[in-house]
């Protein structure tokens, strides 16, 4: 399971939306081999006042979060990490408005489908 998250300013993350959506997904389905049809993404669209960011960052920093299962490789991860910087560029963001975090977590801590995660049966594999 992958849940996104993606940060940014309303107006500047609004225009580059569905590149970045689309973007973020290859790449997940590319590093992480998980199905096409797993996407889930939120976007949190918020206005300038509410988005601090330090000097050497323009008004298009934007954070994705990536939770993830534990159990994917170092080399996986770096993967999905270098595939979503050189990518990037295709959306309009420069490597020092994009900050990337993966955070796992035990399927144990997930509930899926009306069960822990760790009780369900994926349609694909974790230790990749």
């Amino acid at each position: 399971m992958v849940q996104v998250k993606i940060y940014g300013i309303r107006d500047k993350l609004g225009a580059i939306r569905l590149t970045l959506s689309d973007m973020i997904h290859m790449s997940l389905v590319e590093a992480f081999h998980i199905p096409e049809t797993d996407k889930f993404q939120r976007f949190f669209w918020l206005e300038r006042d509410d988005f601090l960011y330090p000097a050497g960052r323009s008004e298009h920093y934007t954070i994705i979060e990536i939770l993830i299962f534990e159990g994917r490789s170092d080399r996986a991860k770096k993967e999905l990490i270098n595939l979503i910087y050189e990518r990037a560029a295709s959306c309009g963001l420069m490597a020092n408005d994009l900050e990337i975090v993966l955070l796992e977590s035990p399927r144990l801590n997930w509930g899926m489908n009306g069960m822990p995660a760790d009780e369900l049966e994926l349609p694909y594999r974790i230790d990749v």
